[in-house]
Parts: C-alpha cells; sequence; structure tokens
C-alpha cells in the first residue's frame, strides 16, 4: 500500500463543486408547468380581502381572480384550483350555493375561462363544506352525522353545474365513499365526458389545515375524522387509490404534501396516472412565519420544499406561491 492507499476512492465531492456542475447532474427539478395555483374568490367584496394566516394570499374579488389567472398564465404556471366562498347568508344545511349556476364557483369558473380560454387549467374544488352553514363536506343525517350517499347526490348536481360553467377539471375533496365514480358517472351522462377528475385520494384529516379554513371562511364546528383519513394510515391510501382509479379517476392526489412524502411515494410508485400533491395552508404559513422571524431564508426554503415533493413522485404540486415560483424559474 502506497501512502496514498488510506486516501477515498470515490469521491462524490467531485460532483459538487460548482452551482454549474450541480446543476449538470441534478436529478429532479422543478418546472413551472409542475405548478398549479389555489385561489380564492368571495362572494360581495369589492377589494381583495387579505388572509392574515397566509401573507400574501388573498380573497380574490372576480376582478383580481381574473387578473391572478393571466398573471399565472403569464408566468408559465399549469393550473389554477379555484375555490368559491359565498355570502354567510346563502350557506344553508345542503350547500345550495355550490350548485347554484350563478353561484360564486360557478361564476368564476366563467370569468376565467372568459379571460385565459384553455391557456391555463381550470380546476375546480367539489365539496360542499364552503357552502353547507355546519362547514361538513356533506349533508347531515338527523343523528348530526355525514350521509355518505345523500352527499353523492349532491356531488353529482356540483359536477355538472361546474362542467356546464366551463371547468376543465373538477376536484372532488370531500372524500365520501364512492365519490368518483358518481362525478364520472354525472359527467358522462351529461355530456361532459372531456371534463377530468383529479381526485383527492389521499386526504388526511390534518391540523395544517388551520389557515384553509380562514380563507374559506369555514363554519365547521368539529372535526373530519370520520371522512377524512387518520394521519396514522398508508395502507388504508392504497385502498382508496384502487378504488379511485377503479371509478374513473384521471389522476390522483395526496394531501397535506411534506408531513405525507411517504404515502405520496408509495402511491407515485404504483400508477400510471398522473400524481398531484397539495402543499397546503399550514405548509405555507409555517415557511412563511419562520421567514419573517428571519429564522430561515424564505426562498431558499420554499424552493426546498417544493423539491421535496417533486422528488417524492408528484407530477403536479398545488402551492399557493405557484406563480411566484414559477416567474422565479
Amino acid at each position: 500500500m502506497t501512502k496514498y492507499g488510506s486516501f477515498p476512492g470515490a469521491r462524490p465531492r467531485r460532483l459538487r463543486t460548482t452551482p454549474a456542475m450541480r446543476r449538470m447532474v441534478a436529478e429532479h427539478r422543478l418546472h413551472p408547468s409542475d405548478l398549479i395555483l389555489p385561489a380564492f374568490v368571495r362572494e360581495g367584496i369589492s377589494e381583495p380581502v387579505p388572509i392574515s394566516a397566509m401573507p400574501g394570499v388573498v380573497q380574490h374579488t372576480r376582478d383580481t381572480l381574473r387578473k391572478a389567472a393571466v398573471e399565472a398564465v403569464e408566468a408559465g404556471v399549469a393550473g389554477i384550483m379555484l375555490f368559491g366562498v359565498p355570502e354567510d347568508a346563502k350557506k344553508d344545511a345542503v350547500g345550495t350555493a355550490g350548485t347554484d349556476p350563478d353561484g360564486i364557483l360557478q361564476v368564476a369558473i366563467r370569468d376565467v375561462k372568459a379571460e385565459v380560454g384553455d391557456d391555463l387549467v381550470i380546476m375546480s374544488d367539489l365539496c360542499l363544506d364552503e357552502y353547507t352553514d355546519h362547514g361538513h363536506c356533506g349533508v347531515l343525517d338527523a343523528a348530526g352525522r355525514v350521509d355518505n350517499d345523500a352527499t353523492l347526490e349532491r356531488y353529482a348536481e356540483m359536477a355538472q353545474v361546474q362542467a356546464d360553467a366551463g371547468v376543465h377539471a373538477v376536484g372532488p375533496s370531500g372524500m365520501m365513499d364512492g365519490q368518483v365514480g358518481v362525478i364520472r358517472d354525472a359527467l358522462d351522462q351529461t355530456g361532459h365526458e372531456d371534463v377530468s377528475i383529479l381526485a383527492y385520494t389521499a386526504k388526511y384529516s390534518s391540523a395544517f389545515y388551520g389557515p384553509f379554513r380562514e380563507a374559506v371562511g369555514s363554519s365547521l364546528k368539529g372535526d373530519r375524522k370520520t371522512y377524512q383519513q387518520d394521519p396514522a394510515n398508508l395502507r388504508e391510501s392504497l385502498r382508496e387509490l384502487a378504488l379511485d382509479l377503479d371509478e374513473g379517476a384521471d389522476m390522483v392526489m395526496v394531501k397535506p404534501a411534506l408531513p405525507y412524502l411517504d404515502v405520496l411515494a408509495k402511491i407515485a410508485e404504483s400508477v400510471d396516472v398522473p400524481v398531484a400533491a397539495y402543499q397546503i395552508s399550514g405548509e405555507y404559513a409555517m415557511i412563511e412565519a419562520a421567514a419573517e422571524k428571519g429564522w430561515i431564508d424564505r426562498d431558499k426554503a420554499i424552493l426546498e420544499a417544493l423539491t421535496g415533493i417533486k422528488r417524492a413522485g408528484a407530477n403536479m404540486i398545488l402551492t399557493y406561491w405557484a406563480t411566484e415560483v414559477a416567474r422565479g424559474l
């Protein structure tokens, strides 16, 4: 052995020496077309309303939503996921505003479609929670529990009115058993065969949804543990995945993203359809709050978190930073 024999023969650091070298050998890259912008539009306001727990995010007016959609297109963002926030007086036990052709979400879909056409994939949240006075994602039975099958009937109606408004893809987020199949049938039977379904396949009952409830003006009392998934479970998500695919899901999603990267990776390995992940409000708020305190580098933390989601297997990422990050990329 020579005097140099104790030195390492393999030196992975050679591929980390310069920024150009690191770019060249990078295994995963974010692209603007990976990103989808969630956006809230609120009925009856004349100016955007800031969301206190989500600095930089607002409840849009119809006009500012149109502007946000144009900006997303210009930045190269792939899609926009729309959430409607009705006036409180229009909320009722069955979420009537959610199936009103002139309800805020349907109006917003038409507005965005008129503004950007097919240059942006227009997606819609298909759920009742924004429109019910009790804040649950479905219709309640006499005992106050969410009635799965009665809720499916409402979802079928929602799918039709959203498709009539011009949406490209619906996102059923209520986690009702059989929701994808019922929605697929409703779309097909009303001449909307081309409208796709982004299934919220693994949507967990998460503590990280807190800021979102402010964003949509939620009326929820209690929790959604009887229909959203238990954070302790992984195999359960694979069962949900098999059911959603069998019922006709075109794309599947994991929500939240960062606390469930293992679920995301498992699902991404298991399917041959596009996989989305939703970087939710709490994930956004944590980074913004820590950055505001000066504890982390905001821009680097955002890119690191999004890259981690991409590395875990997401083809598409819903993020409130979509337009900002796309511009930077």
